[in-house]
């Protein structure tokens, strides 16, 4: 669990060396590949995935921006439930793809096109074998919420690796985030798919930034 209120320290060789290895990747090429509206429309099965879950508004898009260095790589936007497809983006030469999934917990649109972007997201968690991992934000000012519970317990059921990642640090004190980090750890302590280690960020600030890189590079 990264600690935003531990003390400053030079990293370890072996950090130092999964920090660069993410900077590495991320400096490359990295372009959108495609929107993916039902599953037949997939790209092929080939680079490493690794997708980006979490209620709407909590800053996915934001968050892929800031990770790959790239402003307007994913559409941010004020509008929650803006993310209807699956949007893939290549990383390196086919090296990794990052997937960008539709917020959850949006009320307000259709039902059946919630239905839809559901359902088109179920299907890819469970039946996607090149998915290395899911990447669930939790919005670090308000915590784990029922949607995102559902979520962890869907993810559980389909053996689909998780890690929880704390979006929007900035917006709270480094002693709260740091108490939610802890919480949330104790809470996923006995989920069988949940990755334990649990990262704090900020998309304004960089906080944790380079160390989802260095989590990702080490998938790809």
């Amino acid at each position: 669990m990264t600690d935003p209120t531990a003390d400053c320290r030079l990293p370890t060789a072996e950090e130092a060396e999964r920090i660069e290895a993410g900077r590495l990747l991320f400096a490359g090429p990295i372009e959108f590949e495609r929107g993916v509206p039902s599953m037949e429309f997939l790209p092929d099965a080939g680079a490493p995935e690794i997708a980006f879950a979490g209620r709407s508004n909590v800053g996915k898009s934001s968050l892929i921006n800031a990770l790959t260095g790239r402003n307007k790589l994913a559409r941010a936007s004020t509008e929650p439930g803006r993310t209807r497809d699956l949007n893939f983006f290549r990383v390196g030469d086919d090296v990794l793809r990052l997937v960008d999934l539709p917020g959850y917990g949006y009320a307000k649109a259709p039902k059946d096109e919630i239905g839809r972007w559901t359902k088109l997201t179920r299907d890819y968690l469970r039946g996607r074998q090149t998915l290395k991992r899911v990447i669930l934000l939790i919005d670090g000012r308000h915590g784990l919420k029922p949607d995102d519970k559902d979520v962890m317990d869907a993810l559980d059921t389909a053996a689909v690796t998780y890690q929880l990642v704390l979006t929007k640090a900035d917006k709270v004190k480094p002693t709260e985030i740091a108490a939610l980090a802890k919480a949330t750890a104790a809470a996923i302590a006995k989920r069988p798919a949940a990755h334990p280690e649990i990262i704090a960020t900020s998309s304004e600030t960089g906080l944790g930034i380079d160390l989802l890189r260095a989590e990702i590079a080490a998938l790809a």
